[in-house]
This record gives C-alpha cells, structure tokens and sequence, in this order.
C-alpha cells in the first residue's frame, strides 16, 4: 500500500488533464463482469491496493448501503435512408413526446425540414424532420405500427461512446444486470461489473441495496471547452428517488452507516436531492448538478467509480471526493498498472 500526499484544489480545466496510451482505452469489457481491476483507495489511511472486481466484497461492511443507477440503455443508434437513398445515422437522444424525440443526425445537413427517412429493411420506421434548434440538434416524428421499443430493439444498436471502436457483439455488455427501466443513452457504467452472483453474495452479507433511476444522456461525454471550470455550463438529466428509497438512505444515515454510491450517475442523483436539514428528498427532478472540488458531499461516504477521462466532469467529481492531485497520481499510477480506463474499463473503490 503505498502513502499518498496532502494536495491542493485548482478550477483550472488544465488542472484536471493527464496522459493516457491509447492502448488502455477499453475496448471490450472484461470476462466475466466481476474480474475486472479493482483499484481500492482508503481516504483515512491515504492509501491504495489492487484487487479484482470481485473482491469488493471484503470490503463492504453489514448495515451498509449499496446505492444504484437501475436506468436501461436503449439501442439509440439507428440508420436511415432518405427516398434518394442518401443514408444518415440517427442517435436518440431524449423523448419530446410519445412518437418525437431529439435526435443527432451524422451528416445532419443532408436532410431538410419535412424529408422523411427510412429505417429498416422494411421500412419499420419512419422518421420525419420536424424542427432544427440552435444547438444542431434535430427534432424527429417516428411513424410506425406495433411498438416502437420492440422495433428499435430489432433495428438499433447500442449509442457506443466514439473512443469505443470495436464493434459490440452483445448488447446486453452495455447493460448493468439490474437494468429496469428508462431511456437512457449512456450506460452507468460503474454498475457494469457487478454479476447476479456477487450481488447476491452482497446481500447475504447484510448490505442493503437500494434503487434510484438517472436517465444518463449524452452530456456526459460533452468535453468541458472554459479553462475556468465554474464558466461550465452542465447538461440536465432527470432522476427519480422513491419514498422507500429515500427513508431507507435516512435511516442509514441517521444511524452513522455508510451510503456507497454505485458510479457518478447515481451520486448526482442522491446529492442533487437534498433538503437544508441534509435529509434525502423523495422526488422526480431535472438535475444540472456540478460537483467539483471543493463541494461538500452530503450523502455519499464511499464511491465506486471508473476511470474517466481526462478534463471531463466526472474527474473534476471525484476530484470533489477525494483531493484532485492525489486523484492524478493515482490515475498515473493506474497507467503505470495497466488498468483500462473509461466506459469498458477498470474500476475503484472510495472509501
């Protein structure tokens, strides 16, 4: 285990960069689930040991509680052709309306308010083009018979962040085993590497799990462009924490157990939802939290998280949870061990 020093914080997006080989972006995520890297961080002790995924285990305590991001990914990625037979790709971004959505178009130009395209071999789909905002984005009418699910399940493939560049033989890889519901874009991804049977293993060992729902949408890859990191302006995503969620987190917290957060998604739900009297509120919100160094965490004492990249975020978060200059070393450090970083990567554990 090795001592780590006492640092500063800094709102210099410069400050939140570091190098990574290329070859440690993962690609593919690990086999099984729980055998990914676990790279253990005790913020008491200062001090940080490796393990696997699996060993998490060892160290959860009973009366703990395990807080999680239960989205479901949707196969957003669909393509179309256009009656000229042009082709455009088409991400799903968010739901206006029950047949509308948001949408970004690859190339975005080619197609003009009213065009229609057609998606699948027999046409299952199809889209007009109903509105262009500012921001490039597309608003878009589906047409079609049956449920659009079902037909985006046959037709879509999984909205793969652009660093992955291998193609996903199963979806269900992009996919934590506790999925319920939701639309999501993205996938909260720390929850990736638990298995049925760890979880399992977790609750005989008296930890409680609780559910929250995060729609993870597209902003969380959306680069940080000011230098001056407070001049960001953070995308939204909605979020549901239920009464029976809410009263089992105060009851812990009231009574000094830990609440472990399941990723940054679930994190930003829980501290996005919190009264003055620092008691977990039960509600469904839009969230444009930014937590960034020098927040003070009112919910969550553990988090398990990837790793992430560099100037984004979700760095600057777990910047916020642990101290930005030791969080470098030990992303340095994590390059000199050969972990795998962001989405399909290895993991840590905050304690």
């Amino acid at each position: 285990m090795k001592k780590l020093r006492k640092r500063k914080m800094s709102t210099y997006l410069s400050d939140y960069d570091y190098f990574l080989p290329e070859e440690l972006i993962g690609q593919r995520p690990r086999e099984p689930r729980d055998s990914a890297k676990l790279m253990l961080i005790d913020r008491k002790n200062e001090s940080v040991d490796h393990k696997k995924f699996y060993n998490i285990i060892d160290y959860l305590q009973k009366g703990d509680v395990l807080v999680r991001n239960a989205t479901k990914v949707i196969p957003a990625r669909i393509f179309g052709h256009k009656d000229t037979g042009g082709v455009l790709e088409i991400l799903l971004i968010k739901r206006i309306t029950l047949d509308t959505w948001e949408c970004l178009l690859k190339p975005a130009k080619k197609l003009k308010l009213g065009q229609k395209l057609y998606i699948g071999e027999n046409e299952e789909l199809i889209a007009e083009l109903l509105e262009i905002k500012e921001d490039g984005n597309r608003i878009l009418k589906f047409y079609y018979e049956g449920s659009f699910e079902e037909i985006l399940d046959k037709l879509g493939s999984m909205p793969l962040p652009p660093y992955i560049t291998r193609k996903l033989e199963n979806k269900n890889r992009y996919q934590t085993v506790y999925a319920q519901r939701g639309e999501s874009v993205a996938a909260p991804t720390a929850g990736l590497h638990f298995t049925e049977e760890l979880l399992k293993k977790i609750l005989d060992k008296g930890i409680e799990i609780v559910d929250v729902f995060l729609e993870v949408g597209l902003g969380t890859f959306r680069p940080v462009q000011t230098e001056n990191v407070l001049e960001h302006k953070m995308h939204e995503e909605s979020f549901e924490i239920s009464e029976k969620a809410a009263k089992i987190i105060n009851e812990a917290k009231t009574e000094g157990r830990r609440i472990i957060s399941v990723g940054t998604t679930a994190t930003r739900a829980l501290e996005s939802s919190v009264d003055e009297n620092g008691k977990l509120i039960a509600q469904k919100k839009d969230t444009g939290i930014f937590i960034y160094p020098g927040y003070k965490f009112k919910i969550v004492d553990a988090l398990i998280t990837n790793f992430h990249l560099p100037k984004s975020t979700l760095l600057m978060l777990v910047s916020a949870f642990y101290d930005r200059e030791k969080m470098l070393e030990i992303y340095n450090l994590a390059v000199r061990e050969k972990y795998h970083f962001f989405s399909f990567g290895d993991s840590m554990f905050i304690y």
